[in-house]
């Protein structure tokens, strides 16, 4: 698929759910180069992104905050009531379910330039059933893990943003 395809896919999905996600300028400093969150809109410069992916992991840190939160978080603060483990944590859950629906090669994500090199440690923890933040998202009731329930069980989503 061709890095434009790409694109598209992965921002038409995070509209589709409710964040809203366009292309624009992003010309100060960013944690993810090129993504910029302005009161709960993924802002994203194509001149700076370095994958598209980086766009599901940031869309992962706005899904999994309260309703009132994802409205008016901004970069660089966007852990809402979550730590800063347990954000992370989530939001590398959450894009991996995502990737999953979307049918796109964990790799677009979890890319060698992010997550301070420990990409290859979390796609081998994923494939390998060894998830982590996936609790978070059960708390919240997005998805289920593999222990009971008639719910999805992850990676599928029951809910893509937290009710």
């Amino acid at each position: 698929m061709s890095e434009e395809k790409l694109l598209q896919k992965i921002t038409g999905f995070i509209n589709d759910i409710g964040i809203p996600c366009d292309k624009g300028i992003v010309d100060q400093y960013t944690f993810v180069p090129g993504i910029d969150i302005v009161e709960g809109h993924i802002v994203y410069d194509t001149v700076m992104l370095l994958t598209p992916g980086d766009l599901l992991h940031e869309a992962g840190h706005i899904a999994v905050l309260e309703e009132n939160e994802r409205m008016v978080v901004t970069s660089p603060d966007v852990t809402g009531d979550l730590g800063n483990a347990q954000a992370e944590m989530a939001a590398i859950a959450w894009s991996w379910a995502a990737a999953e629906y979307l049918d796109i090669a964990p790799e677009v994500i979890f890319h060698e330039d992010g997550y301070r090199g420990g990409s290859e440690v979390i796609m081998n923890k994923f494939h390998n059933g060894n998830y982590f933040g996936v609790d978070t998202l059960e708390s919240f009731g997005m998805t289920a893990e593999q222990t009971g329930g008639n719910e999805k069980f992850f990676p599928e989503m029951e809910h893509w943003l937290r009710p």
